[in-house]
């Protein structure tokens, strides 16, 4: 479950004006809490790495790495890897879904009247399919989460007909719809697969220039469509052998979206607007982490040594605890 970036906030401004020690400005908050929330979600491969190598408790909610995979969970993706073309021919090397893209758009539906659907304005891509709690753009392995009054709905709530989000129960007149619109960034790559066919999926193995050089250099050992292998170079998948050219789907991890605390100003006063938020993705359970780790940059930013030492002596704490 997301952490609300509204919480968060208020929770950092309230530690930090208890006793008048200073102020985190919206923009400083949007981009410590980035850093405070890729910093958590890198430590997630680590952690797993470490815990993966000692003994774990099979008693419910006790094994750490049941729980770090689940942590990890919610940016596992599987996609097509795209062909890159040369002179209007499909190649064998491949680009990964993802890679470069961050097209994020939110917008704000009122509920004027009494009805259950709303029409999906097309950010970037012209259609989606419903997946778990959330909508897919299925053009480009986005994600789509629909918010009425702030709250987000599960899957169950809601259907989608192309374009066409349609609630399970009527809304009020007076509620607002929110609906989040961002696109997978490519992280950390997985696993390959091949499929053709009727064929049995093929995972590919993953090789060096240099090994794969020496597997073509014999018959026995040239990789087949049966056995097929790939390097992975310079953020791009080159399959072998040539002759495949479509086919691959592609496991891996997605970046967290950057959280956002949206707002207007009124009466030269900050506002806050869901409509243009992004809460932090990463689990509930690091809350407190989080809100340490914003702390701490933020005595950097408003220049106190006690904060940073408070903050950073809680944050090694839970590190701590959570490895020991």
């Amino acid at each position: 479950m997301a952490i609300n970036v509204n919480t968060v906030y208020q929770t950092v401004l309230l530690i930090l004006n208890k006793e008048q020690r200073g102020y985190m400005t919206p923009i400083e908050f949007n981009k410590t809490g980035a850093q405070a929330q890729l910093e958590i979600f890198e430590a997630y491969f680590d952690s797993l790495n470490q815990q993966i190598r000692v003994p774990q408790t099979d008693t419910d909610y006790a094994n750490r790495v049941s729980s770090l995979d689940a942590k990890l969970s919610i940016f596992k993706k599987f996609d097509t890897a795209v062909p890159i073309f040369v002179n209007n021919t499909a190649t064998s090397t491949f680009t990964l879904p993802g890679f470069g893209v961050s097209n994020n758009t939110n917008f704000t539906q009122p509920v004027t009247s009494a009805t259950q659907s709303f029409t999906v304005p097309n950010p970037a891509v012209p259609t989606y399919t419903l997946t778990g709690n959330a909508l897919t753009l299925s053009n480009s392995g986005g994600i789509c989460e629909v918010f009425k009054n702030g709250v987000l709905l599960n899957s169950v709530d809601f259907t989608l007909n192309g374009a066409v989000l349609t609630l399970s129960s009527t809304p009020s007149v007076g509620d607002t719809i929110i609906i989040n619109l961002y696109a997978n960034q490519f992280y950390k790559l997985g696993s390959l697969f091949y499929t053709a066919g009727a064929k049995p999926t093929q995972e590919l193995e993953r090789v060096t220039r240099t090994e794969l050089y020496h597997l073509l250099s014999s018959n026995l050992t040239k990789p087949t469509s049966t056995y097929p292998v790939y390097v992975y170079e310079n953020n791009r998948i080159i399959v072998s052998p040539e002759s495949i050219t479509s086919g691959i789907m592609v496991s891996y991890i997605r970046k967290p979206i950057p959280p956002i605390w949206g707002f207007s100003t009124v009466n030269n006063a900050y506002s806050y607007q869901a409509s243009s938020s992004y809460n932090f993705e990463i689990s509930s359970v690091d809350q407190t982490e989080l809100i340490l780790k914003i702390l701490l940059y933020a005595g950097v930013v408003i220049q106190n040594p006690e904060i940073i030492q408070v903050a950073a002596a809680q944050v090694q704490q839970e590190n701590i605890n959570q490895k020991s």
